[in-house]
């Protein structure tokens, strides 16, 4: 994993404070005050793109609907293909908890 590299107190500590966040709301206060607006529409960006192309979107339509360049696409597919499997656990959880 790349983020091995980063491993340490300092993230463990994000890590867990992310992990005591109770609801979306308090997700939007944390948020606000920990990263900038265009971080945080980044990363949003990525999961959207990657639960496009689980849906089997085009890249096009990604491009389209999302804003997001090809070369972010990419790298989103790069990690759907050959990561750790991180955004396929994610979408699921939260397919399954729509479900509900």
């Amino acid at each position: 994993m790349q983020i091995d590299k980063l491993r340490g107190r300092e993230l463990d500590q994000l890590f867990k404070a992310i992990l005591t966040l109770k609801d979306v709301e308090e997700c939007y206060r944390f948020f606000d005050d920990v990263a900038t607006v265009n971080e945080i529409q980044a990363l949003a960006q990525r999961l959207d793109v990657a639960r496009m192309l689980r849906e089997g979107h085009t890249y096009h339509r990604i491009e389209d609907e999302t804003s997001a360049s090809t070369a972010t696409i990419s790298r989103v597919k790069r990690c759907l293909n050959y990561g750790n499997d991180a955004y396929e656990l994610v979408l699921d959880r939260l397919y399954d908890k729509e479900e509900e």
